[in-house]
């Protein structure tokens, strides 16, 4: 048998007021780079129309080939595919992987929204454009079909650095 509960509410201490003090910059969860403050954090959103329309494009695509150097209509390799998937919804990015790390704003893999790019690699040779669920479209490799899977596939560490396009 347990004891009875008291009926009496238990003394609380008051709220304690601190000054406040500057915080030192963190390692965010999910970073990609030495500097966290320049990341996008949760809750900062896309400009959904265009993100939306990049990742319809890349939807559109699923099942062509996947050709290194391609540039489509017909085959994409894998920046290419983000390319014309961005180029879709009214943003230029430029032709390879690294050098679209360039062109968007970096994010934490918290951050991630659809229509994102997600980058493979140290040296950032893969790119696929996120669909939600943890699920992106991209290119695979040549030889393959343009499909959608998981960015995880790889090993969460294969993923570098995630980019919201500008």
């Amino acid at each position: 048998m347990t004891a009875p509960l008291p009926t009496t509410p238990l003394p609380t201490a008051p709220p304690q007021v601190a000054a406040p003090v500057p915080a030192a910059p963190a390692a965010v969860p999910g970073a990609f780079a030495a500097d966290p403050g320049a990341f996008l954090q949760p809750g900062v959103a896309a400009e959904p129309g265009k993100a939306m329309k990049a990742l319809a494009f890349a939807r559109e695509q699923i099942g062509r080939p996947c050709v290194w150097g391609a540039t489509g209509p017909g085959a994409y390799d894998c920046s290419s595919l983000t390319q014309a998937a961005w180029r879709a919804a009214g943003v230029i990015l430029p032709r390879s992987a690294p050098e679209q790390t360039l062109a968007g704003t970096p994010l934490t893999l918290a951050a991630i929204e659809p229509g994102d790019l997600v980058f493979f690699f140290d040296d950032d040779s893969h790119v696929g454009i996120y669909a939600g669920g943890g699920t992106m479209v991209h290119a695979p490799s040549p030889g393959a079909l343009i499909r959608e899977e998981s960015i995880y596939n790889a090993g969460e560490s294969a993923i570098h650095r995630v980019i919201r396009p500008a």
